[in-house]
């Protein structure tokens, strides 16, 4: 099993993503719980009516680092885990964490204005949009190379997202509406910011 510091060397921006979401969420528990609402709220948490009317932007930030509860939190660190090395790997650092941001930011817009404009007035927290901006990016990394990078395939990602998307619309409390705008932003930021890495063909001079 590879160690930390191997993981960490590997893809140093993803890492440092997933602990600072950790780090986050275990603030938010020790000053007041991350399943209260109201505490969550106080730490940027998203509220359509926030965001449009008093013109608090940065909640569409702050949200994404927030999370309700330790599965929340697992499981969306997990599938970042899996994913996000790839993606960083292929895509490079500082191209992952512009796709990884855009995803999250993408998303929670969508959310906003869905809930907004059908009177939704939720509190919402998580890095889902920005770890669906991954699978987003993901798919168009994979089908640039033709449906394999490394160890992932296109029919695995493509699986994933399909599964993530059911569990989130057949499940009570999920912002669906996050998870789909964060992957088709994921997927044009990619489109945007990815390159393949060509092949180099050595030869003597």
């Amino acid at each position: 099993m590879d160690s930390l510091k191997e993981i960490f060397h590997r893809a140093p921006v993803n890492s440092s993503l997933i602990v600072i979401n950790i780090l986050v969420f275990l603030i938010a528990e020790i000053t007041g719980g991350t399943e209260n609402a109201m505490h969550m709220l106080d730490l940027g948490a998203a509220n359509p009516l926030l965001i449009v009317e008093q013109r608090e932007y940065y909640r569409l930030f702050t949200s994404m680092f927030l999370h309700f509860g330790m599965a929340h939190l697992a499981n969306n660190m997990l599938v970042l885990f899996v994913i996000g090395e790839n993606l960083e790997r292929a895509a490079g650092g500082i191209r992952y964490l512009i796709i990884y941001l855009l995803g999250g930011l993408g998303g929670n817009l969508v959310s906003c204005y869905f809930s907004y404009t059908q009177d939704a007035m939720t509190i919402s927290a998580g890095a889902s949009g920005a770890i669906f901006g991954t699978m987003g990016a993901m798919i168009y990394v994979l089908l640039v190379n033709k449906g394999r990078v490394e160890n992932l395939t296109i029919r695995q990602i493509a699986i994933m997202a399909a599964f993530s998307l059911y569990f989130g619309y057949t499940s009570h409390g999920v912002d669906n509406a996050a998870h789909v705008g964060g992957l088709l932003v994921g997927f044009f930021a990619a489109f945007l910011f990815y390159r393949r890495k060509k092949r180099v063909i050595g030869g003597e001079l």
